[in-house]
């Protein structure tokens, strides 16, 4: 930890607050916080970028490293944007919205730009890390980049079978079982964990072992709040034929399926990647999400982790001529949930 710099660290920190600010900005006209999703890719590429070009000095592997994050910048911030282009503010941060009403524009600062700025400054600790050791290249450097290729393949190919899944009027109303779909039920989810478990052991190599909380932090987000746990909750009672794809399917790490329960017919999933709506929505607990509408797909992507993040659809194609979004919510304050 000699190598690593904590001035250029909360420099990196003080830019990613700029960015926030900027974004928040540009979302008061718009009626829609839901273009922060866009920039919780750029937030951890913004860190490591500024972190490498104001850092005193950095190690061996700094355009393997800036390499990697700007590859995972673009795919993700761009498959995002795409699927969020037209389609207004999510029906969470509408729930979110009115729950904090009055004077959501304001608060909406803190209590999303600024929550997903400091979770990306945490998230991206090891690539700081690894910009800054100056240990050189070996094995585990190796085994960081294989990882983070298979992770960052495998959320991509779920991305695109779940999106021409959808795509097809033909699959309105039955659930993804295809593809990667087949062995887990957030398979896009799986490939993110992959890929910063892969940032880690860059990371360790370059003697930054103590940055284990980022990946921690991101499986936690992923597995627990913002991903397999948020999607789930009550997804169950709102497609019987999801539960049914629940019994046989891993929900996490992908596995041989286990026989369908007798009586069901599966067929066909929920949509990717990132993190951060889903990581604001589970942090800023004043009542449950309202739930969507019968037959109406939700969409649900964030990680990022925590993103991220990182938003999700719902696992269920919805019928042609249905609106995934639902009208804002009545901005009456709900009573508060012990949830």
């Amino acid at each position: 930890m000699d190598a690593f710099s904590w001035d250029t660290s909360f420099l990196a920190l003080a830019l990613l607050g700029v960015a926030a600010v900027l974004t928040w900005l540009a979302s008061i006209p718009l009626r829609n916080v839901s273009i922060v999703d866009s920039l919780w890719g750029v937030m951890i590429a913004l860190a490591a970028w500024a972190y490498a070009l104001a850092a005193p000095q950095t190690g061996p592997r700094e355009g393997l490293v800036l390499l990697l994050v700007s590859l995972w910048m673009l795919r993700l911030t761009g498959y995002i944007t795409w699927r969020n282009h037209g389609h207004g503010e999510d029906r969470r941060y509408q729930a979110i919205r009115a729950r904090n009403e009055p004077h959501f524009a304001f608060k909406s600062l803190y209590l999303v730009f600024g929550l997903q700025a400091i979770l990306a400054w945490i998230i991206a600790w090891p690539l700081m890390a690894a910009l800054a050791g100056p240990e050189p290249l070996g094995w585990l450097d190796a085994l960081g980049v294989a990882l983070w290729l298979f992770g960052i393949g495998f959320e991509a190919v779920a991305d695109q079978q779940l999106a021409r899944f959808k795509a097809n009027p033909a699959n309105a109303g039955r659930v993804m079982d295809q593809g990667l779909w087949h062995y887990s039920r957030h398979p896009n989810y799986f490939g993110e964990f992959c890929i910063w478990w892969g940032i880690w052991l860059l990371a360790l190599a370059a003697g930054g072992a103590w940055t284990l909380i980022s990946p921690l932090l991101m499986s936690f987000l992923l597995l627990k709040v913002s991903g397999v746990a948020l999607l789930e909750q009550d997804i169950g009672e709102r497609r019987p034929a999801y539960r049914d794809y629940i019994a046989c399917t891993s929900a996490f790490f992908p596995w041989p399926p286990r026989p369908a329960p007798a009586g069901a017919a599966i067929v066909g999933g929920p949509i990717s990647v990132a993190l951060p709506n889903a990581v604001i929505n589970a942090a800023i607990v004043e009542g449950p999400i309202p739930e969507a509408p019968p037959n109406a797909g939700t969409n649900e992507e964030g990680r990022g982790v925590p993103g991220g993040g990182v938003n999700r659809m719902d696992a269920v194609a919805k019928p042609p001529g249905t609106d995934s979004r639902r009208p804002p919510p009545d901005t009456t304050r709900p009573r508060k949930s012990s949830n």
